[in-house]
């Protein structure tokens, strides 16, 4: 009965479809033409004795109906032609849609009843051509990717030191001390300097103290292979100002062309305060000089002259005339510390230069521990502590950029021990040969 239900249905809504065909549209009429046959088509539904379908047939009828008084369009002719394509249009359109009709009663019968139908014999209809719509383009499902801008780009900062070398890579920071002498003091030669900056390859900068065995030159031209600055300097003033030619010379690069950007500073004096060699006067009088000099010669980066924390916090002329404050600082030398607090301690001293020298900034131009000699109170030469006190300094000053110098690159086997080097003054280097 459900089934029943649904096919009467259908058939109403087809009927009512039909009759709203043949009802006349406004711009197919004339308001004196005859009536015209409203033709209804039926579509009986054969059903057995349950109810079920079994086959359809369709019954055409027509009935007269007095059509609305209509208003003519006046975009259509009164010419027999034109009656004669409305009358074909309407017959069509009502046989398309009879058909489309009976299609889909047909369809939906089969999609319920399993038993085969009776074949009925089609109607003729009219085939009319249609114009396909022409495709659209495919799009490219693989378009050429843009780049993305960064979602996060870093402020630019100008370099202080614009004549610098920019480091070969940006993870590379911080200097190392290096001394171009082998053990029986002889000076080493360009080859091997080469071979043990090549070992120094991670760093910033390499940093000498003298001018002797004429390292200016060699530590420089093995620097700049691999785009290394050289911290360069004059140790002591017993053959100042003559002995600030070496950097001139060594400024030149392989092409002879004159390039200062290769050094990262000029040290005047290593310790020489600390060291009773020179008064405060002496060095800030040869700070000033060497300076002028340089600046005439070409060269505009940092002159500074080098000493321990401790004679800075009670000299800071020294830190004043140079163009930052320079100090060496050895947790190792405090009898109290130990290696995983060198960091620490040795950037407290940083900070209280600085603060003496009214804010002035601070490098360490220094800092390290002994793989060997003898022990100073809690502070115990080994190479255990020394990986712990250098990994320390290099946590204390990751945010410092080139603020450290480590000490040092290999031992210093030349070097001679006094009772205030606790026998380790040769056994400070981090690398072998």
């Amino acid at each position: 009965m459900k089934l029943l239900t649904q096919v009467v249905t259908v058939f109403f809504f087809g009927v009512g479809a039909l009759a709203d065909l043949q009802e006349p549209k406004t711009c197919l009429r004339e308001p004196n033409d005859p009536p015209q046959a409203l033709k209804i088509t039926e579509v009986v539904v054969w059903v057995n004795e349950n109810g079920q379908p079994i086959r359809t047939e369709t019954v055409h009828d027509a009935v007269t109906a007095k059509p609305k008084e209509l208003v003519s369009s006046p975009r259509v002719r009164k010419t027999e032609d034109n009656r004669a394509r409305i009358d074909f249009f309407k017959k069509l359109r009502v046989h398309t849609t009879v058909q489309t009709f009976e299609q889909s009663l047909a369809t939906a019968t089969a999609s319920v009843i399993a038993e085969p139908q009776e074949p009925t014999t089609p109607e003729p209809h009219i085939t009319v051509d249609r114009v396909q719509p022409k495709a659209h383009l495919k799009p490219d499902l693989h378009p050429h990717p843009h780049p993305h801008p960064h979602l996060h780009p870093q402020p630019h900062h100008p370099d202080p030191h614009p004549h610098h070398l920019k480091p070969h890579k940006s993870s590379r920071q911080f200097g190392v001390s290096y001394s171009p002498y082998n053990a029986d003091r002889s000076c080493r030669s360009q080859e091997q300097v080469d071979k043990d900056l090549d070992q120094l390859s991670q760093y910033s900068y390499v940093r000498i103290y003298g001018t002797d065995c004429d390292q200016t030159k060699t530590v420089a031209r093995a620097a700049r292979k691999h785009n290394m600055q050289v911290f360069a300097g004059v140790y002591d003033l017993s053959d100042f100002p003559s002995s600030l030619d070496a950097f001139k010379a060594a400024a030149l690069d392989p092409n002879g062309q004159e390039d200062w950007s290769v050094f990262h500073t000029i040290a005047i004096g290593n310790e020489l305060v600390n060291g009773g060699h020179s008064t405060p006067g002496e060095v800030t009088g040869a700070v000033q000089q060497a300076r002028n000099i340089l600046r005439s010669q070409g060269y505009t980066g940092p002159v500074v002259t080098v000493d321990t924390f401790s004679v800075l916090l009670k000299h800071p002329e020294l830190c004043t005339v140079s163009d930052y404050c320079a100090a060496n600082c050895h947790a190792f030398f405090d009898a109290t510390a130990q290696p995983h607090n060198a960091g620490p301690y040795v950037l407290e001293q940083a900070h209280s230069v600085s603060a003496a020298a009214g804010g002035k900034r601070t490098i360490i131009t220094e800092s390290g521990w002994p793989h060997a000699g003898q022990a100073n109170g809690a502070a115990v030469p080994s190479a255990e502590n020394q990986k712990i006190a250098v990994e320390s300094l290099r946590r204390s000053f990751a945010q410092k950029g080139d603020g450290l110098v480590l000490f040092t690159a290999f031992d210093d086997k030349w070097k001679d021990d006094n009772r205030w080097t606790f026998n380790a003054e040769r056994f400070w280097g981090m690398y072998t040969r």
